[in-house]
């Protein structure tokens, strides 16, 4: 049957002109193709996607960026280090033994040979060590003969857990406690590397988290001041920035951390160092939020909630901020790596943290000398913590600009 109701002479039946809601017109004849062509939405995916929220689309943004998640595993692994420290360590980062300053590192073997099996036995071997008559300094060399058994969940001395849960099982450790297990090394006074680099990253990874959360702070304030109101409280704040980024860091930081008294508490000094790194981390924030702010006060929505009597502060907080918001996650993202080699550096320097403090500044002071390097490269281990934590941060905050980039493709 035709269009027009007659037989079609070669007793088919038509199909009929293209129509726009298939635009495949005589194409989607049986005989043509062999089976019924289906109506394929072009444009579907991409409404779609249109009607997606801000958070979905820069979720899905995100998660094809493949450095973005290796930046979230390597972020994710120090900070669960850092919250479950003292569990996860083999003992108490204060913990010596005199008789072991500077052992070498020893390796974990997980099968032992009985006889003509190998069994699963993990353990490390123990040392023998040399004292030189002419320098009287001690050498160790691995001992296979001695041979000190690793457990999981061994029972040991008790700890609290976050100094609030007694707990005497660790996750591993020697079977016997108090035997010298040393996986990465020991430090001069014979205390565990390993240890003291778990420690060190809850101190380290927090305090950029707290100087990025004081400065994303100070940054939204005086951004959001100078870059709405304008005229002097812009040129005033403007010109403050200018001077903090004109005057050289490492100087700045040196005159500040002098300030701090000798013998001030730790807890004190944490906060202290935390505060300094902050006030020199601001600066750029502010930029940021300053130029969007400026540009954002004349748009429609802005007006709007003015013309409607909102004060500033809400519109600052509830209309503007929220605008813009995930280029101020991805900024503070990539400010946290920031603040972490700044507190190393300082550490390092001997003007921030100080023992009893354990972080992977404190603990690359050992490495300062040339003759330690060479004779015991392992203390540079904590190095090790803060380049893998910096290249996490740098990858995840990489991704995250990228997600909230309003104008990316693909």
């Amino acid at each position: 049957m035709t269009a027009d109701g007659r037989n079609d002479p070669t007793g088919h039946q038509s199909s009929g002109p293209a129509t726009p809601e298939t635009g495949v017109g005589e194409l989607s004849d049986p005989d043509v193709l062999g089976h019924a062509a289906p109506s394929v939405d072009i444009a579907g995916g991409e409404d779609e996607m249109a009607m997606l929220g801000q958070w979905k689309l820069m979720w899905i943004r995100f998660k094809r960026h493949r450095l973005a998640m290796v930046g979230v595993v390597l972020v994710a692994f120090f900070y669960f280090l850092a919250i479950f420290a003292e569990f996860l360590s083999p003992q108490s980062p204060h913990d010596y033994n005199r008789h072991y300053p500077y052992a070498p590192p020893q390796r974990l073997h997980l099968f032992l040979r009985d006889g003509d099996q190998l069994r699963f036995r993990p353990h490390v071997y123990g040392y023998t060590s040399t004292v030189d008559p002419a320098s009287f300094r001690r050498t160790f060399a691995i001992d296979d003969d001695q041979i000190i058994p690793v457990r999981l969940l061994p029972q040991g001395p008790e700890y609290r857990m976050w100094n609030l849960i007694p707990m005497s099982r660790r996750l591993f450790g020697p079977v016997e406690p108090g035997a010298p297990m040393f996986l990465l090394g020991a430090d001069r006074l014979g205390r565990d590397l390993l240890t003291r680099i778990v420690y060190g990253a809850r101190v380290s990874m927090t305090i950029g988290l707290v100087g990025v959360a004081f400065s994303l702070i100070i940054g939204i304030i005086m951004g959001g001041i100078s870059g709405y109101f304008g005229g002097v409280a812009d040129n005033i704040i403007q010109r403050t920035i200018e001077f903090l980024q004109s005057i050289p860091q490492i100087p700045l930081w040196m005159g500040l951390a002098a300030a701090i008294p000798q013998g001030t508490d730790p807890l004190l000094v944490y906060f202290l160092i935390t505060v300094i790194l902050s006030v020199l981390g601001w600066t750029g924030l502010a930029r940021v939020v300053r130029g969007r702010f400026y540009s954002l006060k004349t748009e429609d929505f802005v007006i709007a909630a003015r013309v409607d009597g909102c004060s500033s502060l809400r519109i600052i907080m509830r209309h503007m901020v929220p605008s813009f918001l995930s280029h101020i996650i991805a900024t503070v993202t990539l400010a946290v790596p920031t603040m972490i080699i700044a507190e190393t550096s300082l550490s390092f320097l001997g003007l921030g943290l100080r023992p009893p403090v354990v972080s992977w500044g404190v603990l690359l002071q050992a490495a300062q000398s040339v003759q330690v390097i060479a004779n015991f490269p392992w203390l540079l281990l904590p190095g090790l913590g803060v380049f893998f934590a910096v290249l996490g941060f740098n990858f995840l905050g990489d991704g995250l600009r990228d997600a909230a980039d309003p104008y990316a493709t693909g």
